[in-house]
């Protein structure tokens, strides 16, 4: 690939809702605006369309790729969930029962990838593990007291705790214990009892709850919603209370963890930007899309631009393209290379069709 310092791509293939990377990322799982989802591999300098899956009715609205089993797991509005497995040069379909009557939302592998969870419009979380006995995936239900839509979903590292982000207003970390898979978990800072479907935190917040990210050690929750705000639990000093930086960027769509003390948000600005914890409260560093001096100058030649056409009556040429990289709304931030606790790398995908290869290596507002 080319070393410039962002790298970026349009597939040709129309606005992308999710994107999802195997384990070395030589092939990327794309999902546009229909029911196809299309996998490119990395060949010759390009990335070619290798499979285009056409399982789901409806549009597609998660992915993710397994790197331990190299599995691809979707769901989509058509209410359904799929387990995709290459076997002989072909990706293929197993369809879960996930016992949804609402479209599904989002989906997420557990880091052992032996289970993942789906959301839904149905107000719940179906968690699915694969049932030896019968030969077919099976789900358990989260319901109660979700009250609206789910968008987002992430997993402890631990495999157990669950953190769901839905439309009522509320983040809440639940325990996904499934005792057919999992080791019986031991205490942690979020609780000790934990039971499939056990609350274990709930938070309120002034708007729909776009994502929500566990920290790499697992003892912060970080999440985004639209009122524009970023907001972070802290489980290791008390997770009932919510320390919430209130921004004056448009709402966040996607936050994820750099290190244990950094993260990167993006959303309807079109622009990753970066913050860091300090003590227990979060400070935005920069835009990692507009040096400052650019974002001065382009504010002081608007101006004088409006100044002009005031003053000479007189219509001028406007340039109606933004100053950042992406054109629209960026949909979701995914790491690239590093390790959890220090990603050096991450990948942004947009309404705009572009995905994106950021660089953090030394960069300097990072903290370790």
């Amino acid at each position: 690939m080319a070393s410039t310092p962002v790298q970026h791509w349009n597939l040709g293939i129309g606005p992308i809702t999710c994107h999802a990377w195997n384990k070395d990322r030589t092939q990327v799982a794309v999902s546009a605006a229909g029911n196809e989802i299309f996998i490119f591999e990395w060949k010759n300098g390009e990335w070619v369309n290798m499979f285009t899956l056409s399982e789901h009715d409806l549009p597609v609205t998660g992915l993710d790729w397994g790197a331990k089993t190299n599995r691809i797991v979707s769901c989509s509005q058509d209410k359904n969930a799929f387990v995709w497995t290459f076997d002989k040069g072909h990706w293929k379909p197993e369809l879960v029962l996930v016992r949804f009557d609402r479209a599904a939302t989002c989906v997420r592998w557990s880091p052992f990838e032996n289970k993942f969870a789906v959301g839904s419009g149905a107000k719940l979380v179906s968690v699915c593990y694969y049932e030896k006995e019968n030969n077919w995936w099976v789900a358990k239900q989260i319901k109660k007291p979700i009250r609206s839509t789910v968008n987002c979903i992430d997993w402890h590292p631990n495999n157990i705790l669950l953190a769901v982000g839905s439309c009522d207003f509320k983040t809440r970390v639940y325990s996904a214990y499934v005792k057919e898979v999992d080791e019986k978990p031991s205490p942690n800072p979020w609780g000790s009892k934990m039971p499939f479907g056990q609350l274990m935190t709930e938070h309120a917040v002034g708007g729909w709850v776009h994502r929500v990210a566990f920290s790499p050690s697992g003892c912060r929750l970080a999440y985004v919603s639209h009122d524009s705000t970023i907001s972070l639990v802290d489980a290791g000093n008390d997770n009932s209370v919510v320390h919430t930086l209130r921004t004056v960027h448009l709402p966040f769509t996607s936050v994820e963890w750099i290190t244990e003390n950094s993260l990167v948000a993006a959303g309807h600005d079109c622009s990753p930007i970066l913050f860091v914890v300090t003590g227990n409260d979060l400070k935005e560093v920069c835009k990692l899309d507009i040096p400052a001096s650019n974002k001065t100058s382009n504010i002081s030649s608007a101006l004088q631009m409006f100044k002009n056409i005031d003053r000479n009556a007189a219509s001028e040429k406007v340039d109606i393209h933004l100053k950042t990289l992406h054109q629209n709304r960026i949909t979701q931030i995914l790491p690239h290379s590093g390790a959890p606790s220090k990603v050096l790398k991450f990948t942004t995908c947009g309404t705009d069709g572009l995905i994106a290869l950021w660089d953090l290596k030394n960069h300097p507002g990072l903290s370790s």
